[in-house]
């Protein structure tokens, strides 16, 4: 590459970090090792000036003036005339006029610059490209960990925006910047977790209001950051939010470079083919940025950081957004709609957890278990189709999966309530000590007789059984007078309902209905039992 003063231009664009198809990001290591570890770059501290914004917005145009600026500082003593040779095509980061985006993930510039600050030290100047945001192919997440990404590797973070700073501006300002301050709450001990953020309006329109350059960007700028009690309380809470998250933040205003620069598919950078206006306020920015009395020294917590620990910093930050700590940043309709079906959720749900309570909870008497059922059955049908009611965003296919989770809850509330229900059953809650007591009763009674008649070894066989009964019915009174051993007195209550359920109950109503029997032929009447086909007969 060619320089614009005919000296070449050392350097190449490096992708450090790079897009994938799954929408993911990786850090190639190697090359970014190549710039920051190099022996006359180690050990320097180190300026990162990064330029960030919606795509197809000249980010990638801009930096290539701030290459040559720092190109001719390189070459020649004056820099009045660093914009070179009107003839001169603009070289650099890959940039071309339409409408698809260019730029992916974030690239840096492979040649340090050097720079001897105020201050006497010589820092290393670095500049970044990035992957430009809200285009067709990215998500919110992947426009969020660029920003976020390039605002916490950069001491410099320039904010490009075109014709004004509007009210959604800052609110992605407010998400990026948030989701950048998450990755950095573990091992963040400042206030404000960022150093500089530069607003840059591309195309001013209005110089009437406010005049082009810094002074302007000062004006438009505190007009936007202002906050006043007439204001609502999410618009304070989002300048607050950005006035606490960086260091320093200014706006410059520029003018648009001209039609031709618009309009020209065959536009290559030459200075003649901009307009000269453009170009004067580009003079005024760019030292602003990179002229030795402004370049901003990369710092963490507080302390200034050299190229080789920037390498470390990078690996820690690029794990963060490639693990799961941090949620997912989300759409405005995504988070609303996520928002009003949990409403909706949470609304319906409430009414069902009224009505089962009016049914059975508390101390509402015993319901019988068929009973409940009916009236659960009933409710979660009136529930759901209250939920199909109510007016929510995102769409029936978006609603479905909420769907299902209020099917899950009633279901998991409705168990509660059976259990609760249960526990107002004398019978139930008295079953396992019943059941065991009456085998060990009826165990005695047949080892006595076992005994009378002779059979010792079964006597002893069922006396051994009784004695296994006691201890279960000992153990199981201890367990529910101490607490503990929890999972003993469940496999005992599950042994009770195993015996009831298939000998005892069945022996109760055999012998309940002998009984019956027995009274009604005492007194002479009828038998209860269903008549046999010859009696059929004869009636």
């Amino acid at each position: 590459m060619i320089s614009a003063k005919g000296l070449p231009l050392k350097g190449e664009p490096v992708q450090i970090v790079i897009a994938t198809e799954n929408h993911t990001f990786d850090l190639d290591e190697p090359a970014l090792e190549k710039i920051l570890l190099r022996k006359d770059v180690q050990d320097k501290m180190v300026a990162i000036v990064s330029v960030a914004g919606a795509f197809r917005k000249g980010k990638s145009f801009l930096l290539d003036f701030f290459l040559r600026y720092l190109s001719a500082g390189q070459h020649m003593t004056g820099e009045e005339d660093w914009l070179g040779d009107d003839n001169a095509p603009l070289e650099g980061f890959s940039w071309r006029g339409g409408s698809d985006r260019d730029t992916t993930g974030i690239l840096m510039w492979s040649e340090p610059f050097f720079m001897t600050n105020k201050n006497g030290e010589e820092v290393v100047i670095l500049l970044m490209d990035t992957q430009g945001a809200f285009d067709s192919e990215s998500t919110v997440k992947d426009c969020a960990t660029i920003f976020a990404l390039s605002t916490m590797i950069s001491s410099v973070q320039v904010f490009n925006l075109t014709q004004n700073i509007q009210e959604d501006d800052l609110q992605h300002l407010q998400l990026f910047t948030e989701y950048g301050r998450l990755a950095l709450e573990a091992n963040d001990n400042v206030s404000k977790p960022f150093q500089t953020l530069q607003f840059l309006v591309r195309d001013w329109s209005f110089p009437y209001e406010a005049p082009y350059g810094a002074a302007g960007g000062r004006q438009i700028l505190e007009k936007r950051l202002k906050i006043s009690d007439k204001q609502h309380p999410e618009l304070q809470q989002i300048r607050k939010h950005i006035s606490s998250c960086f260091d320093k933040i200014s706006c410059f205003l520029l003018p648009h470079p001209g039609l031709k620069v618009a309009t020209n598919p065959y536009f290559d950078g030459r200075l003649k083919e901009i307009e000269p206006e453009f170009l004067g306020q580009l003079q005024i920015l760019t030292p602003l940025l990179l002229a030795k009395e402004n370049i901003v020294v990369k710092e963490i917590n507080g302390q200034k950081v050299r190229c080789k620990e920037m390498l470390e910093y990078f690996k820690a930050y690029m794990k963060i957004y490639q693990g799961e700590e941090l949620p997912e940043p989300k759409s405005m309709l995504q988070a609303t709609a996520e928002a009003n079906n949990l409403a909706a959720v949470a609304n319906v749900k409430s009414f069902y957890m009224k009505q089962m309570e009016d049914l059975c909870g508390g101390d509402k008497p015993y319901l019988s278990p068929e009973a409940l059922r009916t009236q659960h059955n009933r409710l979660a049908e009136q529930s759901i189709d209250m939920f199909h009611a109510t007016r929510k965003m995102g769409g029936p296919e978006f609603s479905l999966a909420y769907e299902e989770k209020l099917k899950e809850d009633l279901t998991e509330a409705f168990e509660n309530f059976s259990r609760h229900n249960d526990s107002k059953n004398f019978f139930s809650a008295t079953r396992t000590p019943s059941v065991l007591f009456t085998v060990i009763v009826v165990t005695y009674i047949l080892s006595g007789f076992m005994g009378m008649c002779g059979l010792e070894m079964l006597a002893n066989l069922i006396n051994l059984v009784m004695i296994i009964f006691l201890v279960l019915l000992v153990a199981w009174l201890y367990t529910r007078y101490s607490g503990e051993h929890r999972s003993l007195s469940i496999a005992i209550d599950q042994l009770a309902d195993l015996l009831w359920e298939n000998i005892l109950s069945q022996a109760y109503t055999k012998v309940t209905e002998r009984g019956i029997q027995e009274v009604l032929r005492q007194q002479g009447l009828p038998s209860t039992k269903p008549a046999s086909g010859k009696d059929k007969k004869r009636v």
